[in-house]
């Protein structure tokens, strides 16, 4: 299953925290990576936050997932989760006749 963890810093950290968590919070990003868990991530333009596209096995995969990182222990980063899939109308395109 595909799901965009949209995310949002609800309660910006301290310098003095920022300084603590990013040094753990890119690299456990990065581990999501490479265990093929977060497929794709952005930085969001219009606010303080990132978009992870995630292959999981459900919505509560990807909470769980997301769950683990520093700033959503924390409590500084809230997500939005949204399962997305094929756009299904299209196969009306190639059905045979």
């Amino acid at each position: 299953m595909k799901v965009f963890a949209i995310g949002a810093i609800t309660k910006p950290p301290t310098p003095e925290q920022q300084a603590e968590l990013m040094p753990r919070e890119v690299p456990a990003t990065l581990q999501h990576y490479l265990d093929g868990k977060i497929e794709q991530f952005w930085f969001r333009q219009d606010r303080l936050g990132v978009v992870f596209y995630l292959d999981v096995e459900s919505v509560e995969g990807a909470e769980a997932e997301v769950g683990k990182l520093p700033l959503t222990e924390g409590g500084f980063m809230t997500y939005e989760f949204i399962p997305v899939g094929p756009l299904a109308p299209l196969g009306r395109l190639i059905q045979s006749k």
